[in-house]
């Protein structure tokens, strides 16, 4: 019988295990005119006090392609319609590199893509770059001079189409304009 068990044991420890879940209910953070709440969570329900699954109290998502969900977003009391964790957004097509060159704006940063393009004529590439508007969910900690990967998805604002989906920490204070390729 300790031998079943012990294996059962062992076999859990190789399942990814469930991310933490609120089960009380924390304050959402309050810094706008209007009251901020999730969409998906009603905060004014009964408790069952005989209930064997309690909901959660916030509500995320996995958003698939291998890109895994941060902690901030999970244990965190933030409010963002546009997080593709927490809100109403899908992340669908391409998947980007790229480094954080302005996060002057509210949630939206400018991520720098560098890449080469070919003249045939000379046989030669130039270098080229383009400047691409993210949202940036409050869960990342983003500054000027990471590495970010952005997903694209539905339009956010005019110019906004794509979101933060992973961030990599600064490693090396280099210039705003220098080529880098991921």
């Amino acid at each position: 019988r300790k031998r079943n068990v012990n294996a059962y044991l062992s076999l859990s420890n190789n399942y990814p295990t469930m991310p933490r879940l609120a089960k009380e209910y924390k304050e959402c953070d309050q810094n706008e005119k209007a009251y901020q709440s999730q969409d998906a969570i009603f905060v004014a329900r009964k408790r069952n006090v005989n209930a064997k699954k309690v909901k959660a109290m916030r509500w995320v998502k996995n958003v698939g392609l291998g890109i895994k969900t941060p902690d901030a977003a999970i244990e965190g009391t933030y409010v963002d319609k546009k997080c593709p964790f927490t809100g109403n957004v899908s992340i669908r097509g391409k998947i980007l590199k790229g480094l954080v060159i302005s996060t002057k704006m509210k949630r939206t940063v400018v991520v720098r893509r560098d890449y080469l393009h070919y003249i045939k004529k000379y046989r030669r590439f130039e270098k080229r770059h383009k400047n691409i508007h993210a949202h940036c969910s409050p869960c990342f900690g983003v500054k000027e001079g990471d590495i970010v990967t952005i997903g694209q998805c539905r339009p956010l604002a005019k110019t906004v189409k794509f979101n933060v989906v992973a961030h990599e920490a600064q490693r090396a204070k280099t210039g705003k304009k220098t080529f880098r390729m991921f």
